[in-house]
């Protein structure tokens, strides 16, 4: 309820890496659930083509690289010119990098960029997030950030991305922690073979952690997303600290 005693129902959102995967599928379910979309990413066709999905509904395309302040700044001050509040930050941008690399022959650039994008960007879009939930009326909001079973349990040859990725769910406990006063719930999904441009290789063969190439399952990036929306639409006095959403049988509990 807000200070009028009117039930504040979350509505506008911001999704970063909103051109193709995962942010695509969580972009066009919560437009389809009526949500208003900030679509973010560093290219505007592929943005426009998420937009395209749902054309009636309200959303914003922003071209966005995460990583650059300004960009972010941009962002979020086109959000708050259009809608003058946001309820939701999907924190979703990112990049695996170059995969199968072994970490003696990873070119300091390449590492760079992964944390540039995965932990700098999420870090900045949260901060930007925080700072307008801190300040709008009603206050408060939700962030979700989007990790990885690699939170967890790393592959191999996967140095950068797995420790943005361990690095991410530290944020996300110390924003969750801060939020606590303003009514920002912050939580994280950590997602193992959605079925995406990304993951396209796991049906092809991908290195095991005992050596040997083996193609792995995958699911629908739907079920993803219906996830997303779920976290999303809890009211704020209730939060999903962490989820794990994974194709049922993936090489991830157990040994192999």
């Amino acid at each position: 309820m807000d200070a009028t005693g009117t039930e504040d129902k979350s509505t506008i959102a911001v999704v970063t890496g909103a051109g193709s995967g995962i942010g695509r599928a969580v972009a066009a379910e919560l437009l389809r659930a009526g949500w208003s979309v900030a679509l973010a990413g560093r290219r505007a066709e592929p943005l426009e083509e998420t937009a395209a999905l749902v054309p009636d509904a309200d959303r914003l395309v922003v071209p966005t690289d995460v990583s650059r302040p300004q960009d972010v700044a941009a962002l979020f001050a086109a959000v708050r010119e259009r809608w003058g509040r946001l309820d939701l930050l999907f924190n979703n941008a990112g990049t695996f990098g170059p995969g199968g690399v072994p970490v003696e022959e990873l070119a300091y650039d390449a590492w760079r960029h992964v944390v540039d994008t995965n932990l700098n960007g999420a870090f900045l879009c949260a901060q930007a997030a925080y700072r307008q939930m801190k300040e709008q009326r009603p206050q408060g909001g939700r962030i979700i950030n989007n990790g990885s079973v690699s939170a967890h349990a790393p592959r191999p040859h996967s140095a950068a991305y797995t420790a943005t990725k361990h690095a991410l769910t530290g944020l996300t406990k110390s924003l969750s922690l801060d939020g606590r006063p303003y009514r920002i719930a912050v939580g994280q999904i950590d997602i193992g073979n959605a079925a995406t441009d990304m993951t396209a290789r796991m049906s092809a063969g991908v290195l095991q952690a005992n050596g040997e190439v083996a193609a792995e399952p995958v699911m629908d990036v739907a079920d993803v997303a219906r996830t997303v929306r779920h976290m999303a639409e809890l009211p704020l006095e209730a939060n999903v600290q962490f989820a794990t959403v994974l194709a049922t049988t993936m090489p991830y509990v157990g040994r192999g």
